[in-house]
């Protein structure tokens, strides 16, 4: 009697246990609106792939993710800081197993505007974009279905997916959309040049000045490729960086000679936080890009941009004093909230 009475308790014991570890599962999307200021244009989102707050929440965790790397050592975020605008602060990166890439880690912010991602364009998505690090050998190196079989036992994992897609099987594709939306959310609108457009404060004599330099062609004639509230046209250029370039850019990707050398015009947006600078982090500081765009560009670089007008003198000539004034305009477009978001965290 006693031994059945025990093997009751046992039985009632595991039932209790594994009734606690039960998952609700729960599909009932939240979708997001972000809210933009007026100096802002419309977010550009795909039909297929609409902000919900469970598509973001799930992103944010990849994106913090180290078993998305081959040895679970990286994230994202390791080559993509916060205090660095979500660049890297090395000239190069370095992935897990010490391979050092090419190209400086891009800035990630105001994506929603973008398109054709990588300094050479590669991808025309950002749903595309997150999948390629992620399986780069001199990235992350990992494999998108040993991830998954990873996580397959994975509590957290189970309910966002399903909260965030109504699947327990998800593959990279919901990965890749979540991690998409999540980006999507990091938008940088509150800088001091966003106030100032806003009509909320105003520039320093200085800020001003080096304000009508950038706009100007007489100037730092800064304004044709870092124009606009987005700080860059999105387009592919050859800056005169080098006499006899080695890397050939856009030209790689589109087979056409006359895309090679051409790199995407990243933004200017958080310059302060987002060095080195240049498509291989050649440039620590903002003195450096304000001397070679003043004084060093290389005019016979093949393929150079029209548009650098000045390039036969070696640039737009700037003074030491004009220097100044341009590096303090650039610095206005700072947004310390942006980097310090908490809606951009560690969830983990």
């Amino acid at each position: 009697m006693n031994k059945l009475i025990t093997i009751i308790l046992i039985f009632l014991v595991l039932f209790s246990c594994r009734k606690k570890e039960t998952i609700n599962y729960y599909y009932n999307p939240t979708f997001v609106s972000i809210d933009l200021p007026s100096n802002f244009p419309p977010m550009e989102i795909p039909e297929d792939n609409p902000l919900t707050e469970e598509g973001i929440l799930l992103g944010r965790h990849l994106f913090w993710e180290p078993r998305l790397s081959g040895d679970n050592t990286m994230t994202c975020a390791s080559c993509h800081l916060p205090e660095s605008a979500f660049s890297d602060p090395e000239a190069l990166s370095t992935g897990i197993n010490g391979s050092v890439g090419k190209r400086n880690s891009m800035v990630l912010q105001n994506l929603a505007w973008a398109n054709n991602f990588f300094w050479d364009g590669r991808v025309l998505t950002l749903e595309q974009q997150v999948l390629l690090p992620v399986m780069d050998s001199t990235e992350m190196d990992e494999n998108w279905t040993h991830f998954f079989n990873e996580i397959k036992n994975d509590n957290l994992y189970t309910t966002l997916f399903y909260n965030a897609f109504q699947t327990l099987n998800p593959d990279s594709t919901h990965a890749a959309k979540a991690l998409a939306q999540f980006l999507r959310t990091m938008v940088s609108t509150n800088s001091k040049y966003d106030k100032v457009i806003r009509n909320e404060t105003t520039f320093t004599p200085e800020e001003s000045a080096g304000f009508d330099s950038f706009n100007s062609l007489s100037g730092g004639d800064c304004f044709h490729c870092h124009g606009g509230i987005l700080g860059t046209d999105y387009s592919f250029k050859n800056n005169g960086l080098d006499q006899n370039p080695i890397d050939t850019g856009r030209g790689l990707v589109t087979n056409n000679p006359l895309d090679y050398y051409k790199f995407k015009v990243p933004s200017i947006r958080n310059i302060e936080f987002s060095g080195p600078y240049m498509h291989d982090g050649r440039f620590e500081t903002i003195d450096e890009v304000v001397n070679f765009y003043s004084l060093e560009i290389h005019a016979d670089s093949p393929n150079i941009d029209p548009l650098i007008e000045f390039a036969q003198q070696g640039g737009v000539q700037l003074n030491p004093q004009e220097r100044i004034e341009l590096k303090a305009f650039l610095l206005t477009l700072s947004d310390v909230e942006f980097i310090n978001n908490p809606n951009f965290s560690d969830p983990h």
